[in-house]
């Protein structure tokens, strides 16, 4: 069997809480080994904690950039707290999901623009503190976070993933010169995402890793249209389990066989996150 893993997805969301055990089931099933989840802000730690040990997962925490209005300056601190006592738990692999969202008009500016930029620059101090990759989330805001990246480098330099890379080959190379990965999910199974599939076929082949967002950025074959939805159509719910269907799109951009994708990109999660190495089996 092809292994897989999901270097991000959310099981804590809403949308799973009454079957993420079956959830869990039907993604070993497709061969997904392992899956990264993401925290989202302070109210979700736990949660995320939780999932991974329960399932034998791993977590990253962080405060996200569409939960920076709620966000109150203490809980940086908490966060700070929260890495210092997660030491020594060998799934705390990351802080994420942290970055720059400049797609929301109400963050792109002032001062919600100023005030996301402060948390991502303060989580990544805490990130080299704790020695720790960051996973980032980046939305019409490469240059910015690379600028940070570069002001804040640690003395090993960064790990770590794009999550939903969406730039331009020009700055997926400037992230992969900082030590990143990038994640590749449901976005780039859209034949009109032309730009994104042009990245997948020919980035090197080193610097992709895969991931579902789920239950976020669901893959074409789950999209409905608006008019569907007003006839009653439900939109499909993303989960990990869909993760080797999308990546089988990947492997046919590349024209590599899909056993070939799976070693790589498993073996580029386990550099970018290198606390999974004694998680994955």
């Amino acid at each position: 069997m092809t292994f897989w893993i999901d270097t991000h997805c959310h099981l804590d969301a809403g949308e799973f809480s009454a079957d993420v055990g079956a959830v869990r089931l039907r993604a070993a099933d497709s061969g997904v080994v392992h899956c990264v989840l993401p925290a989202v802000g302070l109210a979700n730690f736990a949660a995320v904690r939780s999932l991974a040990h329960e399932f034998s997962y791993s977590y990253a925490l962080g405060i996200h950039p569409l939960y920076v209005p709620q966000a109150q300056d203490g809980d940086l601190q908490a966060l700070d707290a929260a890495l210092a006592l997660g030491r020594a738990d060998p799934r705390l692999v990351a802080v994420g999901e942290i970055g720059l969202d400049y797609f929301e008009p109400a963050l792109s500016q002032s001062p919600m623009r100023e005030r996301q930029e402060f948390f991502y620059r303060e989580q990544l101090k805490l990130a080299r503190k704790h020695g720790l990759p960051v996973i980032l989330h980046v939305r019409r805001s490469a240059d910015k976070l690379l600028k940070h990246l570069r002001d804040q480098q640690p003395e090993g330099g960064w790990r770590g993933i794009a999550h939903a890379f969406n730039g331009s080959s020009q700055q997926a190379m400037e992230f992969t010169k900082l030590g990143f990965k990038l994640g590749f999910g449901g976005a780039v199974t859209y034949e009109p995402a032309l730009q994104l599939r042009r990245l997948a076929a020919e980035l090197p082949l080193d610097a992709l890793v895969m991931e579902t967002d789920a239950p976020d950025i669901p893959p074409q074959w789950l999209y409905t249209t608006a008019a569907q939805r007003a006839q009653g159509q439900a939109q499909g719910r993303n989960e990990p389990g869909e993760l080797p269907r999308i990546a089988q799109q990947v492997a046919d951009l590349r024209g590599m066989p899909l056993e070939a994708l799976a070693a790589a990109t498993t073996a580029n999660a386990l550099q970018a996150l290198p606390k999974l190495r004694n998680l994955v089996p």
